[in-house]
């Protein structure tokens, strides 16, 4: 089966950096569009990067748009979050998850496969 597994989270200090990672198994990641979401503690968990399958086209909601870059190796089979600028309102766990539509926006309904998540604690 296709499986992700998120990993690099831990803590983090405002204004420093993090890279998180998503690892595919069981199948070619290539072949999926790749949306990141993280959930707040309290909160509702939120969408915030799509990028298809390709890598042309990645897209950001606008809390996270120039201080996040997502961007993948599809060799490796791994997509990379690097987070840079942190904020404590970045805290959170942090998932990937894969859609069978290449070109999908990454709703939360449109992803077919989804990591386990990783732990990103920012604070002073």
């Amino acid at each position: 089966q296709f499986v992700l597994v998120e990993s690099g989270g831990g803590f983090g200090q405002p204004g420093g950096s993090l890279r998180l990672s998503c690892v595919a198994s069981g199948g070619t990641l290539e072949d999926y569009a790749i949306g990141w979401f993280r959930q707040a503690p309290g909160k509702e968990r939120e969408g915030f990067s799509c990028i298809n399958s390709d890598g042309r086209s990645t897209t950001y909601i606008p809390s996270v748009k120039g201080r996040f870059t997502v961007f993948r190796d599809n060799v490796k089979n791994i997509v990379y979050l690097q987070m840079n600028n942190l904020k404590p309102e970045d805290t959170g766990v942090y998932y990937c998850a894969a859609s069978r539509l290449r070109r999908a926006l990454c709703p939360s309904s449109a992803m077919d496969y989804w990591g386990k998540g990783t732990l990103v604690t920012v604070s002073s």
